[in-house]
């Protein structure tokens, strides 16, 4: 049976893909009680690296806002492979997202609200969360964005 969450997904015509593998010495996410703390995620479809450039310079915020939004779209992925069921998410507490952006852009907030506005599109008032956008001089691939969360589980 398909959950509340995946229906709200599917509804909005997105299919998640597999949970990204780590590319270097770490693991995709930590579980600590009731916690789930998922390392950053990239602009990334099965088609490779999505969104590549700096803000400000080859993008626009538009383009890093979508990004970003990709970005949750991943890490949703990461979740769900947490958690092996969506509806086990009772809130998306924090988001740390990382703008690769030149020294005089000051849009990061309205990049990362790619990611803000589809976990509360996805989640309702369960993904209204705290945040923080902050510039990068540069990101791993080159990529533009770069999302990290802190999430609770429900009990059980």
């Amino acid at each position: 049976m398909t959950g509340t969450i995946e229906s709200k997904l599917a509804e909005l015509g997105i299919t998640l893909p597999e949970a990204a593998a780590p590319a270097a010495n770490y693991v995709p996410f930590v579980k600590c009680g009731n916690q789930l703390f998922i390392s950053g995620q990239i602009p990334m479809t099965a088609e490779g690296i999505q969104f590549k450039g700096k803000l400000g310079e080859t993008m626009k915020t538009e383009e890093g806002a979508e990004a970003a939004k990709l970005c949750a779209i991943n890490l949703i992925a990461q979740m769900k492979a947490a958690t092996g069921d969506l509806d086990k998410v009772a809130r998306v507490v924090k988001l740390v997202g990382f703008v690769n952006s030149t020294g005089d852009f000051g849009e990061q907030p309205a990049v990362i609200n790619g990611a803000s506005n589809f976990m509360v599109e996805v989640f309702g008032d369960k993904g209204r969360h705290a945040r923080s956008a902050v510039s990068a001089a540069s990101l791993p691939f080159g990529v533009a964005v770069e999302v990290e969360a802190i999430v609770e589980l429900s009990e059980g």
